[in-house]
């Protein structure tokens, strides 16, 4: 794969290589954070410094289906030991889109000084670099975040609504067969509670693995993603564009793709996804 300021990304600054973090793993003014699907691959072997954030319970609610309140957000900061000067990079499994997921939480809280690290754990491991299972323990800090802000970049049901009502670009990044309904769930996964199948009326096909190179992980160019988005399914760069799966996970990582390495200037990431909209009543549903 090409380095990574040669790709043509509109904000290449947002990832960094496997080289980068090694070469950054002493460094005080970095935070690494490691945020997976499956949550018992930290303790089995991390990067070293890196600390664990589940997406489980560091990020959600407990007991609503939302995400940590501010001050939950200014806990966690502490705990790992972060400033709003420290650059947060993030990782993970599953082709980092448990990483994206993280990053997107962060941006509701401000922290933009955030980057992901392009192909994860997968290039890590392929690459042979140092794995460790001891825990890092980091001073905390006193981290005063602002109010959370969900509007730029989270998108809710009845704006998901007004949204097909104006014809306005959809993109869901499940399965093929998510989108067409026969399938309920993601392949070699449980169905976890949506009552019916299919799509958001308008919605594109374009599952968020193409956006990557399944060799290593890593993010294909702008010239291929381009094409991909672009060209194959005629989204507008400048056009307000909403992404969405089945909880948010998979569709934040295309989230990420259209805002940094596209530039779509207004992208938003439907959370509820299917979950929600599959689960309610009276709303259109194509298959």
């Amino acid at each position: 794969m090409t380095d990574i300021t040669a790709r043509g990304y509109a904000h290449p600054e947002v990832l960094v290589s496997t080289d980068w973090v090694e070469q950054h793993l002493n460094d005080d003014s970095v935070r690494l954070i490691e945020s997976n699907e499956d949550t018992l691959l930290y303790s089995a072997g991390h990067v070293p410094g890196a600390v664990h954030v589940d997406w489980t319970s560091d990020l959600n609610d407990q007991l609503r289906r939302d995400y940590i309140t501010r001050a939950g957000f200014e806990q966690l900061m502490s705990r790992i030991g972060a400033t709003k000067d420290t650059t947060i990079v993030f990782y993970g499994d599953k082709n980092n889109w448990w990483a994206c997921y993280a990053l997107w939480v962060f941006q509701l809280f401000g922290h933009t000084n955030a980057k992901v690290m392009d192909g994860g754990r997968v290039k890590w491991q392929k690459e042979n670099r140092e794995l460790t299972r001891d825990v890092p323990t980091y001073t905390p800090t006193k981290y005063a975040a602002a109010e959370r802000t969900d509007k730029p970049h989270r998108a809710f049901r009845e704006e998901v609504l007004a949204h097909v009502a104006s014809k306005g670009q959809l993109v869901d990044v499940r399965s093929p067969e998510e989108y067409a309904g026969t399938r309920m769930h993601m392949p070699d996964y449980p169905n976890e509670g949506a009552l019916r199948g299919g799509h958001i009326p308008g919605a594109k096909s374009i599952p968020w693995a193409k956006a990557i190179n399944p060799e290593d992980g890593t993010f294909k160019t702008a010239d291929e993603l381009k094409k991909l988005y672009c060209e194959d399914n005629k989204l507008q760069p400048d056009q307000p564009t909403i992404a969405y799966c089945r909880i948010g996970e998979r569709s934040s990582h295309s989230w990420f793709a259209l805002r940094y390495l596209l530039g779509f200037q207004d992208v938003r990431n439907y959370d509820g996804s299917w979950t929600e909209w599959g689960n309610m009543v009276n709303v259109p549903i194509e298959k």
